[in-house]
């Protein structure tokens, strides 16, 4: 038991050195965290990533995981399915006195990496036909059955993009609010509370959605209220 104490330390003031040199350089409510040996040995957590504890195991689907089995810098923007809250990741490789490790920086939910170049236009798919419909004439974009949708002109087209990389190239007015769901900001009517206090998003053409608690405070960031 002393020995293991003894070693939590030594990692802790490890871990606190990574933190220093990194806290120039990432958000503050960033979290970082450090694996080894199928655990994490080191945890910086924010409010917002509370699933990450010492001496937890590391979950197969996770940037740590990843990182120890490839070797190699990884990146991942999680919607929520593995610790039941969003956030985008990048780990890096590391060795901690000679056995490989994993560096991981994890980002508040808000945090939207760099976007790739901006899609003008999507292209989707009605019965035999395929369409192309201007970005901005999108309202919004929904998940459902493992099918991407999208919506413009109150008609309804199928993609074969998912959410997740829908997300990193949109333009900077398409906001996602849900698992499930991305809107178009142009297109909100108002945001108001259903019986159950939740959050809900009227869209211009009737369309009514809910806001995850995981995006809320997104959402309050990108209109200010």
């Amino acid at each position: 038991m002393e020995m293991t104490v003894r070693v939590l330390k030594e990692e802790a003031s490890r871990g606190d050195q990574y933190k220093i040199l990194l806290e120039d350089w990432i958000p503050k409510d960033a979290s970082i965290v450090i694996g080894m040996q199928g655990t994490y040995i080191y945890c910086s957590a924010s409010i917002a990533h509370v699933h990450h504890k010492l001496e937890d195991e590391i979950h197969p689907k996770s940037v740590a995981w990843q990182v120890l089995k490839k070797r190699e810098k990884t990146e991942i923007l999680s919607d929520g399915t593995i610790f039941g809250t969003p956030y985008y990741a990048m780990g890096y490789p590391i060795r901690i006195e000679q056995q490989e490790a994993a560096l991981v920086i994890v980002f508040p939910p808000s945090y939207v990496p760099k976007r790739q170049e901006q899609y003008r236009f999507l292209t989707g798919k009605q019965d035999d036909c395929w369409i192309p419909v201007p970005i901005e004439q999108v309202t919004h974009i929904e998940s459902l059955q493992k099918r991407t949708w999208f919506y413009a002109n109150n008609e309804q087209f199928k993609t074969n993009v998912t959410l997740k990389e829908l997300q990193l190239k949109l333009p900077d007015y398409f906001i996602r609010i849900h698992r499930s769901y991305i809107i178009n900001i142009y297109f909100l009517q108002r945001i108001s509370k259903d019986l159950t206090s939740n959050f809900v998003v009227e869209l211009k053409n009737g369309a009514l959605l809910p806001v995850s608690q995981s995006y809320i405070n997104q959402l309050r960031k990108v209109l200010e209220f």
